[in-house]
Formats: structure tokens, sequence, C-alpha cells
């Protein structure tokens, strides 16, 4: 398992994360990764939803300035330059075929969903499709696992060590 131990979800994370997404996040499992304040920037969510609707993104990146700064970086084209980079470099793309192992292999530990069987998130293994799923996986399982998603982060003017947090309480 490569997942990081996850913290238990707090009665303020889900505030924090409903405040966050202006919904209330549906199968938490836990928080798979903080701002440097503690508040939570990505969710790890159940495979199957508490309503049978089955969930292949098991890291869901809730951080209003990560998801504007991956938005952002999605509005220049980055996508498709790191899907050319991907299909021109082998060990890139070993990498990237890896990564997408270990994500089917860190939401197994939560349960079995035929329906999303082989299915990770944001295009893994073989394109670039979102990079806020990406991220949300290069947050959650460090640096050197994900690195379409390391590279996105790089790229973007978004820091989980520099807190960007809004609401009443929190760092600054």
């Amino acid at each position: 398992m490569t997942v990081r131990p996850l913290s238990p979800a707090t009665e303020a994370d889900l505030a924090a994360m409903r405040e966050q997404l202006g919904r209330p996040m549906r199968g938490v499992i836990g928080i798979a990764a903080r701002c440097i304040c503690g508040n939570p920037v990505v969710v790890a969510t159940e495979p199957r939803l508490p309503d049978g609707t089955p969930f292949p993104t098991f890291y869901y990146l809730t951080h209003p300035g990560a998801t504007a700064a991956m938005s952002s970086l999605e509005a220049t084209q980055v996508m498709r330059t790191l899907s050319d980079r991907l299909a021109e470099d082998d060990e890139l793309r070993a990498d990237y075929e890896r990564a997408h192992e270990l994500y089917l292999a860190d939401r197994a530990e939560y349960g079995d969903v035929p329906e999303i069987d082989g299915i990770s998130a944001g295009g893994m293994p073989s394109r670039v499709k979102c990079l806020h799923a990406l991220a949300a996986h290069a947050l959650a399982v460090g640096e050197g696992i994900n690195p379409i998603g390391d590279l996105a982060l790089a790229e973007s003017e978004w820091s989980p060590r520099r807190c960007t947090c809004t609401h009443p309480g929190d760092a600054a």
C-alpha cells in the first residue's frame, strides 16, 4: 500500500470542505493532504459513494486555491504539452504507468468496485486529462510518485506550504 496514513476527517474538516466546495463532500474516508494551516487540500473518497455510485476519483482536490491553480494551468493548454512529453519520453511514461498502478492499489484498500476496475484518474496511464486529479494524487502520496502531478504543481502558483485559505480562523 502506498497511501500515506489518512487523518480522520473531523467535523471542522467536513465544514471546511463544505465551504471549499459549496456543498457537502460525499463518501469521505479521510484527509489525504492538508494546507500548512491544517485545512484539507485533498480528501480520500470511497470507491463507491453512499448512494451506490462508483467513484473512481479516490484522491479529490478540495482546496479553492489549488483547484484555481490547476484550472489556470489547464487554460494554458499545458495538458497538451504534458501529453506530448508523455508520448515522447519512455521514462516519464513508465513512471506515469507506475503512478496509475499505485493509485489503483491505494483505492483497492477501500473496496472493490468492478465498474471502475482499472480506471484511475486524470487520464492515467496513457494521457493527461485532469490536472486537478493528478495534483491531488501527487499531494496525497508525496513528490516522486506521480510525475505529471508533480510537474503541474511545480508549474502552478499555488503551494500547500504557503497558506491562501480565507475562512475565519485560518492561518494567513
